[in-house]
């Protein structure tokens, strides 16, 4: 996590760090404009993995599917009480406090309790 005001490929700096060793099997990463330029030769070279930059349709608005898996899964997220805002002082908490979100919501959805709508507030 970085602060609002750093920008896409300076995090992106910090990220090559532990990318590799974080996620060895990592094969395809979709990105957006922001990471364009030497990054995606990097993950070539470096991981071994295609860096995909999702181009942004001109003129109109269109949902372009990539982007839409992202902005769904932090509105699901975001369902959550606890991680509606960022309540949280460490790193290591926020991320047990998503694992526990996602493995809820896949519970949900693959045990539905009869009578009960699935897509509810939480």
């Amino acid at each position: 996590m970085t602060a609002a005001d750093v920008q896409d490929r300076e995090a992106a700096d910090a990220l090559r760090v532990d990318l590799k060793r974080e996620q060895p099997t990592l094969l395809l990463v979709w990105a957006d404009q922001g990471y364009a330029g030497e990054l995606v030769a990097w993950a070539k070279e470096a991981l071994g993995a295609t860096l995909e930059i999702v181009q942004r349709a001109a003129g109109e608005f269109v949902v372009q599917a990539k982007r839409w898996i992202v902005e769904r899964t932090i509105a699901w997220i975001g369902r959550n009480r606890r991680l509606a805002k960022d309540y949280e002082e460490r790193e290591e908490t926020s991320e047990a406090w998503l694992y526990l979100a996602m493995i809820r919501l896949m519970l949900r959805r693959l045990c539905p309790i009869p009578g009960r709508n699935a897509y509810a507030a939480i």
